[in-house]
């Protein structure tokens, strides 16, 4: 159990650590889970969160309804209404402790059900179902100062996957780039980001590049949450496949594939389901728990 310089000897919470989007600790998306935080003020769900140091931590509160909570989602830095890797993080921990099966997560964004199963290998992968989607345009001037502070030039992008702003909980910038190499060299103004980021609301951008019909790598700078990149996105995930609907480049029903966090040395795998009977947004992912002494 990891403790928090502002917890005192009585009152600390359970702290968790897992990866979500792999079966592999040392891949995917770490994320804190605090599985009871009955009590925890904002000031001490945000400490925990800053020292943990993870893209987000998730603050669970069971309601009286069986497996129905309420959840908080933080960063380093600050709250975020919806994270998609910390919800499959704290559905596989849950899991563990009562069992697979269906829970449901209240959040700031909405109501979020989360279907936990279990391989033949005993591992265990959790499908979130995203509130309901929007897709929003942006202006040739937000492009321009998005692409100034990545270094992009509009040349590199991908004509055929304009920007938009996609929202399933959050808001993410998507920007596709025309080739694997520009995605993969990715060196940004933090600072310069953040404040274009926070002036739009969002929490990440979701640079794209498209390797078939249903594979894509993506990548999200999360500046505005303190982090320089999150290595696997659930809510942006969930964010694109809207986008793609939207934007007529899938047609539902489809499965995508979408691989991640291969750049930081983490390699996460997520699928996203659409469905043509739902506008809602399906998010798959494995997730384990690290290992007390991994970081």
């Amino acid at each position: 159990m990891t403790s928090y310089s502002g917890a005192t000897a009585t009152s600390t919470p359970e702290i968790l650590r897992y990866v979500a989007f792999s079966a592999d600790p040392a891949g995917g998306n770490p994320a804190g889970v605090v599985p009871d935080a009955t009590g925890l003020d904002d000031a001490e769900q945000l400490a925990i969160a800053a020292e943990l140091g993870y893209s987000e931590t998730a603050f669970l509160t069971a309601d009286q309804q069986e497996r129905s909570y309420a959840v908080r989602y933080f960063s380093p830095l600050a709250e975020v209404p919806f994270c998609g890797h910390a919800t499959v993080a704290a559905a596989v921990a849950l899991a563990e402790r009562i069992g697979p099966g269906r829970v449901l997560f209240r959040t700031k964004a909405g109501e979020v059900p989360v279907e936990v199963t279990a391989g033949p290998d005993g591992a265990l992968e959790a499908t979130l179902t995203s509130v309901e989607p929007h897709v929003v345009d942006v202006t040739e001037a937000e492009i321009a100062e998005a692409l100034a502070a990545l270094g992009w030039d509009p040349q590199e992008l991908d004509p055929a996957l304009p920007p938009r702003i996609g929202y399933a909980g959050a808001r993410h910038l998507v920007i596709a780039a025309a080739t694997r190499e520009r995605l993969a060299d990715l060196a940004y103004d933090f600072e310069r980001l953040a404040r274009f980021m926070t002036g739009l609301d969002l929490v990440t951008l979701q640079l794209v590049w498209r390797e078939s019909a249903d594979t894509f790598h993506v990548r999200n700078p999360f500046p505005v949450g303190g982090v320089v990149e999150d290595p696997a996105t659930g809510a942006a995930a969930a964010a694109f496949g809207a986008y793609l609907r939207e934007q007529g480049a899938v047609t539902a029903p489809a499965v995508l594939t979408l691989h991640q966090g291969a750049d930081l040395g983490r390699p996460g795998l997520l699928r996203v389901e659409l469905r043509t009977d739902d506008l809602r947004v399906r998010v798959s992912g494995t997730g384990v728990r690290i290992p007390e002494q991994g970081r």
